[in-house]
Protein backbone atom coordinates (compact mmCIF):
# COMPACT_ATOMS: atom_id res chain seq x y z
CA UNK A 1 0.00 0.00 0.00
CA UNK A 2 1.18 3.42 -0.96
CA UNK A 3 2.14 6.00 2.01
CA UNK A 4 2.31 9.43 2.23
CA UNK A 5 5.38 11.00 2.22
CA UNK A 6 6.64 11.59 6.08
CA UNK A 7 6.15 15.40 7.42
CA UNK A 8 9.12 17.23 8.56
CA UNK A 9 9.29 18.24 12.02
CA UNK A 10 11.36 21.02 12.67
CA UNK A 11 12.19 18.89 16.58
CA UNK A 12 12.31 15.59 17.34
CA UNK A 13 10.12 16.49 20.53
CA UNK A 14 7.42 18.62 19.07
CA UNK A 15 5.24 17.61 22.22
CA UNK A 16 6.15 21.23 24.70
CA UNK A 17 5.39 19.19 27.98
CA UNK A 18 7.23 16.55 27.35
CA UNK A 19 10.29 19.05 25.75
CA UNK A 20 10.31 20.04 29.59
CA UNK A 21 10.91 16.24 30.73
CA UNK A 22 14.44 16.61 29.08
CA UNK A 23 17.21 15.39 31.08
CA UNK A 24 20.46 13.65 30.97
CA UNK A 25 21.03 10.05 30.57
CA UNK A 26 22.73 9.27 34.30
CA UNK A 27 19.64 11.58 35.73
CA UNK A 28 16.75 9.77 33.77
CA UNK A 29 18.58 6.12 34.90
CA UNK A 30 18.87 7.07 38.82
CA UNK A 31 14.52 6.84 38.14
CA UNK A 32 14.95 3.17 37.96
CA UNK A 33 15.29 1.20 41.54
CA UNK A 34 16.41 -1.85 42.66
CA UNK A 35 14.05 -4.54 41.84
CA UNK A 36 11.88 -2.82 39.35
CA UNK A 37 10.46 -4.55 36.34
CA UNK A 38 12.39 -2.85 33.31
CA UNK A 39 11.14 -3.36 29.61
CA UNK A 40 13.50 -2.09 27.39
CA UNK A 41 13.02 -1.75 23.53
CA UNK A 42 15.88 -3.54 21.23
CA UNK A 43 15.27 -6.52 19.34
CA UNK A 44 18.45 -8.00 17.67
CA UNK A 45 20.91 -4.93 17.55
CA UNK A 46 18.00 -2.51 16.44
CA UNK A 47 16.29 0.02 18.17
CA UNK A 48 17.49 -0.17 21.53
CA UNK A 49 18.16 2.20 23.55
CA UNK A 50 22.04 3.61 23.83
CA UNK A 51 22.90 5.78 26.62
CA UNK A 52 20.44 5.23 29.64
CA UNK A 53 20.95 0.97 29.95
CA UNK A 54 24.83 2.39 30.47
CA UNK A 55 24.32 4.84 32.89
CA UNK A 56 22.25 2.13 34.80
CA UNK A 57 24.97 0.19 35.52
CA UNK A 58 27.27 3.00 36.54
CA UNK A 59 24.74 3.64 38.79
CA UNK A 60 24.38 0.08 39.65
CA UNK A 61 28.51 -0.37 40.17
CA UNK A 62 28.12 2.46 42.40
CA UNK A 63 25.43 1.21 44.77
CA UNK A 64 27.07 -1.50 44.73
CA UNK A 65 30.75 -0.14 45.64
CA UNK A 66 28.79 1.10 48.47
CA UNK A 67 27.71 -2.17 49.84
CA UNK A 68 24.10 -1.77 48.86
CA UNK A 69 21.80 -4.61 46.57
CA UNK A 70 20.68 -3.27 43.26
CA UNK A 71 19.22 -5.75 40.36
CA UNK A 72 16.85 -5.35 37.77
CA UNK A 73 14.70 -7.58 36.10
CA UNK A 74 15.17 -6.70 32.31
CA UNK A 75 12.43 -7.46 29.20
CA UNK A 76 13.07 -7.00 25.81
CA UNK A 77 11.72 -7.94 22.29
CA UNK A 78 14.77 -10.10 21.80
CA UNK A 79 18.62 -9.57 21.81
CA UNK A 80 20.01 -6.22 22.08
CA UNK A 81 23.69 -5.35 22.63
CA UNK A 82 26.81 -4.78 24.30
CA UNK A 83 25.61 -1.31 25.62
CA UNK A 84 22.74 -2.88 26.91
CA UNK A 85 22.82 -6.47 27.98
CA UNK A 86 26.65 -6.07 28.21
CA UNK A 87 26.84 -3.22 30.26
CA UNK A 88 24.21 -4.32 32.81
CA UNK A 89 25.66 -8.29 32.83
CA UNK A 90 29.32 -6.51 33.74
CA UNK A 91 27.81 -5.22 36.91
CA UNK A 92 26.19 -8.09 38.01
CA UNK A 93 22.75 -5.51 37.56
CA UNK A 94 20.12 -8.29 36.15
CA UNK A 95 18.37 -10.85 38.58
CA UNK A 96 15.95 -11.54 35.32
CA UNK A 97 16.15 -11.70 32.08
CA UNK A 98 13.62 -12.54 29.28
CA UNK A 99 12.80 -13.70 27.00
CA UNK A 100 16.22 -13.79 24.46
CA UNK A 101 19.80 -12.82 24.50
CA UNK A 102 22.72 -13.63 22.32
CA UNK A 103 25.31 -11.46 24.59
CA UNK A 104 28.61 -13.58 25.65
CA UNK A 105 28.64 -11.70 29.28
CA UNK A 106 24.97 -12.05 30.17
CA UNK A 107 25.33 -15.87 28.30
CA UNK A 108 28.29 -16.59 31.06
CA UNK A 109 26.52 -15.14 33.96
CA UNK A 110 23.45 -17.41 33.09
CA UNK A 111 25.39 -20.44 32.97
CA UNK A 112 27.10 -19.71 35.69
CA UNK A 113 23.72 -19.27 37.79
CA UNK A 114 24.82 -15.96 38.36
CA UNK A 115 21.59 -15.07 36.81
CA UNK A 116 18.26 -16.02 36.18
CA UNK A 117 16.66 -16.21 32.21
CA UNK A 118 13.50 -17.54 30.97
CA UNK A 119 13.26 -18.36 27.30
CA UNK A 120 9.98 -17.52 25.95
CA UNK A 121 8.73 -17.62 22.36
CA UNK A 122 8.52 -14.52 21.83
CA UNK A 123 4.78 -14.60 20.41
CA UNK A 124 4.13 -15.27 23.89
CA UNK A 125 5.66 -12.25 25.56
CA UNK A 126 3.23 -9.36 25.30
CA UNK A 127 0.93 -11.86 26.17
CA UNK A 128 2.30 -12.91 29.22
CA UNK A 129 2.48 -9.03 29.99
CA UNK A 130 -0.72 -8.28 29.72
CA UNK A 131 -2.49 -11.29 31.35
CA UNK A 132 -0.12 -10.47 34.16
CA UNK A 133 2.04 -13.61 34.44
CA UNK A 134 5.46 -12.43 35.16
CA UNK A 135 4.49 -9.77 37.39
CA UNK A 136 4.30 -5.59 36.91
CA UNK A 137 6.19 -3.63 35.17
CA UNK A 138 7.43 -0.73 36.76
CA UNK A 139 9.55 0.95 33.95
CA UNK A 140 9.59 1.27 30.49
CA UNK A 141 12.60 2.22 28.31
CA UNK A 142 12.66 3.04 24.71
CA UNK A 143 13.89 4.56 21.86
CA UNK A 144 12.08 6.60 19.38
CA UNK A 145 13.04 8.49 16.23
CA UNK A 146 10.95 11.35 17.58
CA UNK A 147 7.74 12.48 19.09
CA UNK A 148 5.14 14.56 17.57
CA UNK A 149 2.96 17.42 19.03
CA UNK A 150 0.70 15.69 19.95
CA UNK A 151 2.61 13.25 22.02
CA UNK A 152 2.50 10.22 19.30
CA UNK A 153 5.75 8.25 19.24
CA UNK A 154 7.76 7.76 15.63
CA UNK A 155 8.94 4.21 16.22
CA UNK A 156 12.87 3.50 15.23
CA UNK A 157 14.35 0.50 13.24
CA UNK A 158 12.93 -2.07 15.77
CA UNK A 159 9.32 -2.27 17.54
CA UNK A 160 9.46 -5.35 19.24
CA UNK A 161 7.35 -5.58 22.28
CA UNK A 162 7.60 -1.25 22.78
CA UNK A 163 3.64 -1.07 22.20
CA UNK A 164 3.64 -3.47 25.24
CA UNK A 165 5.81 -1.60 27.40
CA UNK A 166 4.47 1.48 26.63
CA UNK A 167 0.65 -0.03 27.66
CA UNK A 168 1.90 -1.90 30.51
CA UNK A 169 4.45 0.11 32.72
CA UNK A 170 3.77 2.59 35.40
CA UNK A 171 6.72 4.78 34.01
CA UNK A 172 8.22 5.33 30.75
CA UNK A 173 11.22 6.62 29.91
CA UNK A 174 11.95 7.63 25.72
CA UNK A 175 15.37 8.02 24.09
CA UNK A 176 15.04 9.75 21.20
CA UNK A 177 17.85 9.08 19.02
CA UNK A 178 18.61 11.92 16.43
CA UNK A 179 20.65 9.28 14.40
CA UNK A 180 17.44 7.46 12.72
CA UNK A 181 15.59 9.69 9.93
CA UNK A 182 12.66 11.15 9.97
CA UNK A 183 11.69 9.14 7.02
CA UNK A 184 11.39 6.33 9.00
CA UNK A 185 7.69 7.53 10.30
CA UNK A 186 5.24 6.03 8.05
CA UNK A 187 7.27 2.58 7.72
CA UNK A 188 5.64 1.27 10.93
CA UNK A 189 2.32 -0.76 11.44
CA UNK A 190 1.16 -0.71 14.85
CA UNK A 191 -1.72 -2.70 15.88
CA UNK A 192 -3.81 -1.64 18.77
CA UNK A 193 -6.83 -4.30 18.11
CA UNK A 194 -5.54 -7.49 20.57
CA UNK A 195 -7.81 -8.34 23.21
CA UNK A 196 -7.41 -10.46 26.13
CA UNK A 197 -9.76 -13.85 26.30
CA UNK A 198 -12.22 -14.34 25.68
CA UNK A 199 -13.01 -11.05 24.07
CA UNK A 200 -10.15 -11.73 20.86
CA UNK A 201 -11.01 -11.23 17.15
CA UNK A 202 -9.38 -12.62 14.36
CA UNK A 203 -6.61 -10.68 13.27
CA UNK A 204 -7.78 -9.18 9.86
CA UNK A 205 -4.09 -10.09 7.48
CA UNK A 206 -4.74 -12.14 4.54
CA UNK A 207 -1.68 -10.88 2.92
CA UNK A 208 2.24 -10.28 4.56
CA UNK A 209 2.14 -6.39 3.17
CA UNK A 210 -1.50 -5.58 5.05
CA UNK A 211 -1.34 -2.95 6.95
CA UNK A 212 -3.63 -3.23 10.06
CA UNK A 213 -3.00 -0.22 12.56
CA UNK A 214 -1.09 3.25 12.86
CA UNK A 215 2.62 4.27 12.03
CA UNK A 216 2.82 5.19 15.71
CA UNK A 217 3.15 4.32 19.20
CA UNK A 218 0.98 5.56 21.45
CA UNK A 219 1.98 7.07 25.29
CA UNK A 220 -0.17 8.96 27.69
CA UNK A 221 2.26 11.87 28.03
CA UNK A 222 1.91 11.74 32.23
CA UNK A 223 3.62 8.63 32.36
CA UNK A 224 6.67 9.63 30.76
CA UNK A 225 9.14 10.81 33.45
CA UNK A 226 12.02 11.49 31.38
CA UNK A 227 13.15 12.25 27.64
CA UNK A 228 17.06 11.62 26.87
CA UNK A 229 18.68 12.71 23.65
CA UNK A 230 20.75 10.46 21.59
CA UNK A 231 22.51 10.62 18.34
CA UNK A 232 24.18 7.18 17.86
CA UNK A 233 23.71 4.15 15.07
CA UNK A 234 22.30 0.57 16.08
CA UNK A 235 24.87 -2.05 16.40
CA UNK A 236 26.74 -2.94 13.28
CA UNK A 237 25.20 -6.81 12.50
CA UNK A 238 27.91 -7.93 10.14
CA UNK A 239 27.63 -10.65 8.44
CA UNK A 240 30.73 -13.17 6.91
CA UNK A 241 30.48 -14.18 3.71
CA UNK A 242 29.03 -17.20 3.06
CA UNK A 243 30.92 -20.49 3.49
CA UNK A 244 31.52 -23.63 1.16
CA UNK A 245 29.01 -25.36 3.90
CA UNK A 246 26.48 -22.69 3.76
CA UNK A 247 26.33 -22.19 -0.08
CA UNK A 248 26.00 -26.46 -0.41
CA UNK A 249 23.03 -26.15 2.74
CA UNK A 250 21.73 -22.90 0.19
CA UNK A 251 21.65 -25.36 -3.03
CA UNK A 252 20.00 -28.25 -1.65
CA UNK A 253 16.99 -25.69 -0.59
CA UNK A 254 16.87 -23.90 -4.18
CA UNK A 255 16.84 -27.44 -5.56
CA UNK A 256 13.91 -28.48 -3.09
CA UNK A 257 11.93 -25.64 -3.67
CA UNK A 258 12.40 -25.78 -7.69
CA UNK A 259 10.63 -29.62 -7.34
CA UNK A 260 8.35 -28.59 -4.51
CA UNK A 261 6.77 -25.75 -7.57
CA UNK A 262 7.34 -29.03 -10.33
CA UNK A 263 5.53 -31.06 -7.96
CA UNK A 264 2.93 -28.07 -7.40
CA UNK A 265 3.05 -27.98 -3.57
CA UNK A 266 4.65 -24.58 -4.11
CA UNK A 267 3.24 -21.68 -6.07
CA UNK A 268 5.89 -19.71 -8.78
CA UNK A 269 6.33 -17.29 -6.72
CA UNK A 270 6.91 -19.82 -3.42
CA UNK A 271 5.07 -18.75 -0.15
CA UNK A 272 6.08 -15.87 2.24
CA UNK A 273 9.08 -16.34 3.33
CA UNK A 274 10.68 -16.20 7.25
CA UNK A 275 14.60 -16.32 7.82
CA UNK A 276 16.24 -17.04 11.00
CA UNK A 277 19.43 -14.71 12.11
CA UNK A 278 22.67 -15.56 10.77
CA UNK A 279 25.69 -16.56 7.93
CA UNK A 280 23.74 -19.82 6.59
CA UNK A 281 20.18 -17.68 6.66
CA UNK A 282 22.11 -14.64 4.67
CA UNK A 283 23.66 -17.76 2.45
CA UNK A 284 19.92 -18.98 1.23
CA UNK A 285 18.63 -15.35 1.26
CA UNK A 286 21.47 -14.60 -1.19
CA UNK A 287 21.00 -17.84 -3.73
CA UNK A 288 17.63 -16.76 -4.03
CA UNK A 289 18.44 -13.44 -5.40
CA UNK A 290 20.04 -15.74 -7.76
CA UNK A 291 17.44 -18.38 -8.07
CA UNK A 292 14.44 -18.10 -10.38
CA UNK A 293 11.82 -17.07 -8.32
CA UNK A 294 10.45 -13.62 -8.42
CA UNK A 295 7.20 -11.91 -6.91
CA UNK A 296 8.88 -13.07 -3.08
CA UNK A 297 7.44 -12.16 -0.19
CA UNK A 298 8.85 -11.78 3.19
CA UNK A 299 7.24 -12.16 6.43
CA UNK A 300 9.90 -12.77 9.59
CA UNK A 301 10.94 -10.95 12.53
CA UNK A 302 14.56 -9.69 11.36
CA UNK A 303 14.92 -8.26 8.08
CA UNK A 304 19.01 -8.99 7.66
CA UNK A 305 21.33 -7.87 4.77
CA UNK A 306 20.17 -10.51 2.90
CA UNK A 307 16.56 -9.66 2.61
CA UNK A 308 16.98 -5.89 1.87
CA UNK A 309 19.28 -7.29 -1.83
CA UNK A 310 16.14 -9.10 -2.86
CA UNK A 311 13.84 -5.80 -2.12
CA UNK A 312 16.39 -3.92 -4.01
CA UNK A 313 16.45 -6.55 -6.78
CA UNK A 314 13.02 -6.27 -7.21
CA UNK A 315 13.25 -10.72 -6.84
CA UNK A 316 10.89 -9.42 -3.81
CA UNK A 317 7.94 -7.04 -3.93
CA UNK A 318 7.43 -7.10 -0.24
CA UNK A 319 8.84 -7.93 3.34
CA UNK A 320 7.21 -7.84 7.04
CA UNK A 321 9.32 -8.16 9.87
CA UNK A 322 9.54 -5.94 13.33
CA UNK A 323 13.01 -5.22 13.35
CA UNK A 324 15.65 -4.21 10.59
CA UNK A 325 19.33 -5.71 11.39
CA UNK A 326 21.66 -5.06 8.67
CA UNK A 327 25.46 -4.06 8.42
CA UNK A 328 26.77 -0.91 8.79
CA UNK A 329 27.34 -1.13 4.82
CA UNK A 330 23.93 -2.15 3.99
CA UNK A 331 22.60 0.31 6.54
CA UNK A 332 24.14 3.07 4.35
CA UNK A 333 22.18 2.13 1.28
CA UNK A 334 18.91 1.39 3.29
CA UNK A 335 19.15 4.96 4.39
CA UNK A 336 20.10 7.11 1.45
CA UNK A 337 16.90 4.90 -0.20
CA UNK A 338 13.94 5.24 2.39
CA UNK A 339 11.45 6.34 0.08
CA UNK A 340 12.15 3.61 -1.88
CA UNK A 341 11.85 0.41 1.13
CA UNK A 342 9.62 2.49 3.15
CA UNK A 343 6.91 1.56 -0.07
CA UNK A 344 8.15 -2.15 0.52
CA UNK A 345 8.92 -2.92 4.25
CA UNK A 346 6.36 -3.04 7.20
CA UNK A 347 7.55 -3.15 10.47
CA UNK A 348 5.15 -4.28 13.18
CA UNK A 349 4.71 -5.49 17.14
CA UNK A 350 6.61 -8.89 17.21
CA UNK A 351 3.14 -10.22 19.01
CA UNK A 352 1.80 -9.81 15.15
CA UNK A 353 5.17 -10.18 13.22
CA UNK A 354 5.60 -13.81 15.67
CA UNK A 355 1.56 -14.22 15.40
CA UNK A 356 0.70 -18.69 14.75
CA UNK A 357 -2.54 -17.25 14.16
CA UNK A 358 -0.92 -15.22 10.81
CA UNK A 359 1.94 -17.45 10.04
CA UNK A 360 -0.55 -20.15 9.50
CA UNK A 361 -2.93 -17.81 7.67
CA UNK A 362 -0.56 -16.84 5.28
CA UNK A 363 1.15 -20.58 5.00
CA UNK A 364 5.14 -19.24 5.36
CA UNK A 365 8.09 -20.76 4.19
CA UNK A 366 10.14 -21.15 7.77
CA UNK A 367 13.85 -21.46 7.70
CA UNK A 368 15.95 -21.74 10.77
CA UNK A 369 19.58 -23.02 12.57
CA UNK A 370 19.91 -25.25 15.12
CA UNK A 371 22.49 -26.95 17.36
CA UNK A 372 22.19 -30.44 16.78
CA UNK A 373 19.61 -32.86 15.22
CA UNK A 374 18.65 -36.62 16.23
CA UNK A 375 18.00 -39.27 14.33
CA UNK A 376 14.19 -38.78 14.52
CA UNK A 377 14.12 -35.60 13.75
CA UNK A 378 14.04 -33.64 17.10
CA UNK A 379 16.08 -30.34 17.39
CA UNK A 380 17.37 -28.85 19.94
CA UNK A 381 18.36 -25.14 18.92
CA UNK A 382 19.34 -23.31 22.39
CA UNK A 383 21.89 -25.18 24.17
CA UNK A 384 25.06 -27.35 23.96
CA UNK A 385 25.71 -30.42 25.05
CA UNK A 386 21.77 -29.71 26.56
CA UNK A 387 23.20 -27.54 29.58
CA UNK A 388 24.50 -24.32 28.72
CA UNK A 389 22.34 -22.36 26.64
CA UNK A 390 23.32 -19.95 23.75
CA UNK A 391 21.24 -18.00 23.01
CA UNK A 392 17.34 -18.71 23.17
CA UNK A 393 14.39 -20.32 21.05
CA UNK A 394 13.36 -16.75 19.88
CA UNK A 395 10.30 -16.70 17.42
CA UNK A 396 11.64 -20.44 15.60
CA UNK A 397 9.16 -22.18 17.79
CA UNK A 398 6.19 -19.56 16.87
CA UNK A 399 6.82 -20.01 13.01
CA UNK A 400 8.29 -23.26 12.77
CA UNK A 401 4.88 -25.18 14.68
CA UNK A 402 2.27 -22.79 12.44
CA UNK A 403 4.12 -22.56 8.70
CA UNK A 404 3.51 -24.42 5.54
CA UNK A 405 7.05 -25.33 5.37
CA UNK A 406 9.39 -25.92 8.50
CA UNK A 407 12.81 -26.41 7.52
CA UNK A 408 16.02 -26.03 10.22
CA UNK A 409 19.41 -26.05 9.01
CA UNK A 410 22.90 -26.71 10.26
CA UNK A 411 26.11 -27.78 9.10
CA UNK A 412 26.77 -31.58 9.62
CA UNK A 413 29.80 -30.58 12.18
CA UNK A 414 30.89 -28.28 14.89
CA UNK A 415 34.43 -27.71 16.51
CA UNK A 416 36.71 -28.89 13.42
CA UNK A 417 34.27 -31.79 13.24
CA UNK A 418 34.93 -32.70 16.54
CA UNK A 419 31.03 -32.88 17.28
CA UNK A 420 28.79 -34.52 15.04
CA UNK A 421 25.28 -31.98 15.03
CA UNK A 422 23.49 -35.65 14.04
CA UNK A 423 22.86 -37.48 16.84
CA UNK A 424 21.27 -40.40 18.57
CA UNK A 425 19.04 -38.29 20.55
CA UNK A 426 19.08 -34.30 21.29
CA UNK A 427 20.69 -33.18 24.16
CA UNK A 428 17.86 -30.89 24.43
CA UNK A 429 14.44 -30.37 22.94
CA UNK A 430 13.67 -27.35 21.77
CA UNK A 431 11.55 -28.85 18.80
CA UNK A 432 9.99 -31.46 18.40
CA UNK A 433 9.89 -34.39 15.46
CA UNK A 434 6.30 -33.03 15.06
CA UNK A 435 7.10 -29.31 14.32
CA UNK A 436 10.08 -30.52 12.09
CA UNK A 437 9.32 -31.22 8.50
CA UNK A 438 12.81 -30.16 6.35
CA UNK A 439 16.33 -30.87 7.73
CA UNK A 440 19.22 -29.78 5.45
CA UNK A 441 22.88 -29.90 5.88
CA UNK A 442 25.82 -29.25 3.77
CA UNK A 443 25.83 -33.05 3.03
CA UNK A 444 22.12 -33.04 2.45
CA UNK A 445 18.07 -32.52 2.22
CA UNK A 446 16.05 -35.16 4.27
CA UNK A 447 12.22 -34.45 3.81
CA UNK A 448 10.48 -36.01 6.74
CA UNK A 449 7.23 -35.29 5.73
CA UNK A 450 4.73 -38.40 6.16
CA UNK A 451 8.16 -40.82 7.21
CA UNK A 452 7.56 -42.69 10.59
CA UNK A 453 10.38 -42.45 13.10
CA UNK A 454 12.31 -45.78 12.20
CA UNK A 455 11.86 -44.73 8.19
CA UNK A 456 13.18 -40.79 9.55
CA UNK A 457 16.27 -41.79 11.34
CA UNK A 458 17.87 -43.75 7.78
CA UNK A 459 17.31 -40.70 5.58
CA UNK A 460 18.62 -38.37 7.97
CA UNK A 461 21.48 -40.83 8.42
CA UNK A 462 21.90 -41.03 4.37
CA UNK A 463 21.22 -37.13 3.58
CA UNK A 464 22.40 -35.09 7.00
CA UNK A 465 25.35 -36.63 8.36
CA UNK A 466 28.75 -36.40 8.50
CA UNK A 467 30.62 -39.45 6.48
CA UNK A 468 32.86 -40.03 9.36
CA UNK A 469 29.85 -40.16 11.86
CA UNK A 470 27.53 -42.29 9.62
CA UNK A 471 28.89 -45.90 10.35
CA UNK A 472 28.73 -45.13 13.97
CA UNK A 473 24.69 -43.59 13.61
CA UNK A 474 23.61 -46.48 11.77
CA UNK A 475 25.32 -48.91 14.14
CA UNK A 476 22.94 -47.12 16.70
CA UNK A 477 19.86 -47.45 14.74
CA UNK A 478 20.60 -51.04 13.93
CA UNK A 479 20.95 -51.87 17.27
CA UNK A 480 18.18 -50.21 18.29
CA UNK A 481 16.19 -52.03 16.49
CA UNK A 482 17.63 -55.69 17.31
CA UNK A 483 16.80 -54.53 21.38
CA UNK A 484 13.55 -53.73 20.60
CA UNK A 485 12.34 -56.73 18.48
CA UNK A 486 14.33 -58.82 21.45
CA UNK A 487 11.84 -57.30 23.56
CA UNK A 488 14.03 -54.85 25.81
CA UNK A 489 12.51 -51.71 24.23
CA UNK A 490 9.33 -50.27 21.37
CA UNK A 491 9.95 -50.80 18.31
CA UNK A 492 8.04 -47.23 17.21
CA UNK A 493 11.19 -44.97 18.33
CA UNK A 494 13.91 -47.62 19.22
CA UNK A 495 16.41 -46.41 22.10
CA UNK A 496 19.48 -47.37 23.32
CA UNK A 497 18.97 -45.52 26.68
CA UNK A 498 22.16 -46.32 28.33
CA UNK A 499 24.10 -44.90 24.85
CA UNK A 500 21.81 -42.23 23.80
CA UNK A 501 23.40 -39.54 24.97
CA UNK A 502 26.71 -40.67 25.10
CA UNK A 503 27.77 -39.38 22.60
CA UNK A 504 27.73 -36.22 24.47
CA UNK A 505 29.25 -37.54 27.25
CA UNK A 506 32.10 -38.51 25.71
CA UNK A 507 32.63 -34.87 23.90
CA UNK A 508 32.46 -33.53 27.43
CA UNK A 509 35.14 -36.06 28.52
CA UNK A 510 37.27 -36.23 25.66
CA UNK A 511 36.87 -33.08 22.88
CA UNK A 512 35.12 -35.59 20.71
CA UNK A 513 32.22 -37.57 19.84
CA UNK A 514 34.35 -40.09 17.63
CA UNK A 515 35.21 -43.10 19.48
Amino acid sequence: MTQNPPAIHPSRIAHPGLRQKIMSADAAAALIHHGDHVGMSGFTGAGYPKLVPQALARHIQQQHDAGHEFRIGLWTGASTAPELDGALAKVGGMDMRLPYQSDPTCRARINAGDMAYTDIHLSHVAQYVWFGFLGKLNVAVIEVAGILEDGRLIPATSVGNNKTWLDQADQVILEVNHGHPLALEGMHDIYYGTERPPHRKPIPMTDAGDRIGTPYLHCDPAKVIAVVETNLPDRDTRFSAPDEASRRIAGHLMDFFQNEVKQGRLPEDLLPLQSGVGNIANAVLESLNDGPFTGLQGYTEVLQDGMLALLKSGKMRMASSTAISLSSEVMKEFNANLDFYRERIVLRPQEISNHPEVIRRLGLIAMNGMIEADLYGNVNSTHVMGTRIMNGIGGSGDFARNAYLSIFMTPSTAKGGSISCIVPMVSHVDHTEHDVQIIVTEQGLADLRGLSPRQRSRLIIERCAYPDFKPALLDYVERSEANAKAGHAGMHTPHLLEEALSWHARYERTGSMKP
